[in-house]
């Protein structure tokens, strides 16, 4: 039983030295939650309560902390659990190890540009190398290898399939090919849209989508559906698109994906708030060569239902920019009714967008 229990211990403290040794950063320290990080430490155990894995966890974090690898940050808040453990944490700044071997560099310099590292000396740590290494010795038979998705190619060649990806566990994971001068296609990776539910027109086929909405809410989507089957929902669309809000930034590179790369007109219709502006606009800048535009008529709908307007979400960020080039599209008269609604930090919510509403406009 002893025995088990040390192993144990050992487990749990090298899984934790792991995710802080992830997090550290040569130049800066990085916060982190301490409810977090146990979070993802029970995630990868399943008899982490058997084995009373909190107790173990902690004592990991004590002696981390004892090393000056973790500073507890004193703002009277804790992790609410028994022995208790501060809700946030300093991850100290990664001691620099050893310079690599410069005839070690030299061997690998037909698959790698190292100027970053000459200028950068202080990335020039073990974990590093050994990400290097792998991906060169990925790219000496990467003629043999298969297009696979990001995560896919992450878990291969660095333990985790979020490296690569925008994860705050792995703050330089997707530095990490820019640094090494490594492209997504060298790695034969690629980063596959999230599918969505669309809705296509009783009728058409995929040869004769034209016309496209989107539309940010589930409710919205349901009574879009019903319109348009009964020919009475602005620009005919031939497909209808459930964004689920900001997914849709993530999922629209999937659209092309289903159907023949040609040209489409994509209407987008979501709340009037600050974060409906944001999505819209950060579409139509991610995807310049698409055309993307606000779905007017339906928001000249939805402002008269002023007598609807609600309070902002809290957490919303009300951008500026965003605001300005969404209501560019509008008339003077409308933007002060929109510019009213953002003084007053209100919005409209889509689901003023309903069946019986819609009928009174006709």
């Amino acid at each position: 039983m002893w025995c088990k229990q040390v192993i144990t211990i050992d487990v749990i403290e090298a899984r934790v030295r792991g995710f802080v040794g992830d997090i550290q950063h040569p130049k800066q320290k990085k916060k982190i939650n301490i409810n977090d990080l146990e979070i993802q430490l029970r995630r990868l155990m399943d008899d982490y309560f058997e084995m009373d894995g909190y107790s173990l966890f902690y004592q990991a974090i004590e002696t981390l902390r004892a090393e000056g690898q973790l500073i507890p940050i004193q703002n009277n808040q804790y992790n609410g659990r028994t022995p208790a453990l501060s809700l946030y944490y300093w991850v100290n700044i990664k001691v620099q190890e050893d310079k690599w071997d410069r005839l070690d560099m030299m061997k690998s310099s037909d698959q790698f540009d190292f100027s970053y590292y000459e200028r950068h000396p202080e990335w020039q740590t073990k974990e590093e190398w050994n990400r290097i290494q792998k991906v060169y010795h990925f790219l000496k038979s990467s003629q043999e290898r298969e297009l696979v998705s990001f995560e896919e190619r992450s878990l291969e060649l660095f333990g985790h399939e979020k490296f690569l990806l925008d994860d705050d566990r792995f703050p330089g994971g997707k530095g990490f090919l820019t640094r090494v001068g490594v492209s997504e296609e060298q790695l034969k990776m690629v980063n596959h849209g999230e599918p969505f539910v669309f809705w296509m027109k009783q009728g058409k086929e995929i040869k004769d989508i034209h016309r496209v909405l989107i539309v940010e809410n589930l409710s919205f989507f349901h009574t879009a559906i019903k319109l348009l089957e009964d020919n009475i929902l602005d620009y005919d669309p031939e497909l209808i698109i459930y964004g689920e809000g900001t997914k849709i930034e993530r999922s629209f590179s999937f659209f092309f994906q289903m159907f023949p790369q040609k040209s489409y007109l994509f209407y987008y219709a979501g709340d009037l708030d600050a974060a409906g502006y944001g999505i819209l606009v950060r579409l139509i800048e991610k995807y310049p060569d698409c055309c993307i535009q606000p779905a007017l008529k339906m928001y000249r709908k939805m402002l008269n239902c002023l007598e609807y307007r609600n309070e902002q979400k809290q957490g919303q960020t009300q951008n500026i920019k965003y605001r300005d080039l969404f209501f560019q599209w509008f008339t003077e008269e409308e933007q002060s009714h929109l510019l009213k609604l953002w003084q007053e930090n209100k919005r409209i919510p889509q689901e003023v967008l309903t069946i019986e509403t819609w009928r009174r406009w006709m």
